[in-house]
């Protein structure tokens, strides 16, 4: 093939490529400061914005537990290499070993990441109540709450985290 028809033949497929982007160009641009779609999943904040109605125990938490996480995190959530508790005191050192008790800085962040990505293989599989309940069990199980708590929309927010102060936040920007 000639330069000529070369070149010829990139001229063309830019231009065909620049006509297609400026068609589509509403939909490649990012819809920012616009209400998110219908069916747009929410998402958890910090301070407990996105948070579904419900509840549930530690106790209910700890049958759930046993039934779709034990598997991977072990009975007492300290599997290796799936460990969930532990690790306190450690993030300072040459080996620090983060799990939920010792790294995670908020409540709600735990819970979400069970909302939407466990039990694996069954992801979103939970209700909110079940996911309050293992976010319990899970918490009680590091021993930042005690056996008695119930977790609902209204206090997993409160819920102080060993770590909260280790991550900065946009509000210390």
């Amino acid at each position: 093939m000639s330069r000529l028809a070369c070149f010829s033949l990139v001229a063309a497929s830019l231009l065909l490529s620049g006509l297609a982007v400026a068609q589509l160009g509403e939909h490649l641009r990012p819809q920012l400061g616009k209400p998110a779609p219908s069916g747009f999943e929410s998402v958890v904040m910090r301070d407990g914005s996105g948070l579904p109605k419900g509840g549930g125990t530690v106790q209910q938490g700890q049958a759930l537990y046993n039934t779709h996480c034990v598997a991977c995190h072990g009975l007492l959530g300290q599997q290796a290499g799936n460990a969930l508790v532990g690790g306190q005191g450690t993030l300072a050192t040459d080996r620090p070993f983060r799990t939920v008790g010792s790294y995670w800085p908020y409540a709600t962040t735990l819970f979400d990441y069970i909302n939407r990505a466990m039990p694996y293989g069954q992801e979103k599989s939970l209700t909110a109540d079940e996911v309050y309940a293992v976010t319990a069990y899970v918490l009680y199980l590091n021993d930042i709450i005690d056996k008695d708590a119930q977790l609902d929309q209204e206090n997993l927010a409160k819920v102080r985290m060993p770590n909260a102060a280790g991550f900065s936040s946009a509000e210390n920007w």
